[in-house]
């Protein structure tokens, strides 16, 4: 039996190529985030994301089919790095409300302080965001651990998931377009924490608690996009 031995060119070549195209997509992303940034997430055409990467249209093609496409990767970049920052601090709480509550919140406080992202997320919603992704998966870990120690009265922590992410998206859209009360976020914690079983009082300490001290995202992609001071 005939059988191709693979040799340490092969293996080389192969890594080559991967990092190559590892490296393309990361500078169509990157690029992507300043066109956004400038264009904002409905307006630019895929010529705008070839010119600002510098690379042919072809290769454009090999990675991404539509700009919603890219802008979906976009956000999914982003928000992967936030929740990178944001679920240490909430690993801090033992109890599983203050852990959702605080996570949620950062959450938002990042989508606000950058609104370039918080477009993203509005724009491309959560189906494409989060489903499966590390929000979506700190979340359900949480809501879990509540149910299954009998301090949330749930059935289901998907449920409440869908209730929380759904509200958390439209409620970014709200700040960043209606404004709103400053505390909105807040106020819809403080009623979901009161419908899954908690007493007022109780409710309405963990919905309004002081968030901890946490600083701009660290990373050469946020770096692009600016914060509200900066506006």
């Amino acid at each position: 039996m005939n059988e191709t031995a693979t040799t340490p060119v092969d293996n080389h070549q192969k890594r080559a190529g991967i990092e190559r195209r590892e490296r393309t997509r990361a500078l169509l992303i990157r690029s992507a985030i300043g066109v956004f940034a400038q264009l904002g997430p409905d307006a630019p055409v895929i010529d705008d994301f070839i010119a600002a990467a510098g690379v042919a249209r072809g290769t454009f093609y090999n990675y991404f089919k539509t700009t919603h496409e890219l802008l979906a990767a976009v956000t999914a970049e982003l928000n992967e790095e936030v929740l990178g920052m944001v679920d240490p601090h909430v690993l801090r709480y033992d109890d599983p409300a203050e852990r959702f509550c605080i996570g949620t919140r950062l959450y938002v406080h990042f989508a606000l302080r950058y609104p370039v992202w918080g477009a993203f997320l509005t724009r491309i919603g959560p189906a494409h965001a989060v489903r499966g992704r590390r929000l979506d998966r700190f979340l359900t870990r949480d809501l879990e651990l509540g149910i299954a120690n009998g301090r949330f009265a749930a059935g289901s922590a998907l449920v409440v998931r869908d209730m929380i992410l759904g509200s958390v998206f439209f409620g970014i859209e709200t700040l960043l377009t209606e404004g709103g009360s400053s505390q909105h976020i807040e106020d819809m914690l403080f009623t979901v924490l009161r419908g899954i079983g908690l007493a007022t009082e109780e409710a309405r300490r963990i919905a309004y608690m002081p968030l901890p001290e946490i600083g701009p995202v660290s990373s050469p992609v946020f770096a692009t996009l600016k914060t509200v001071q900066d506006n």
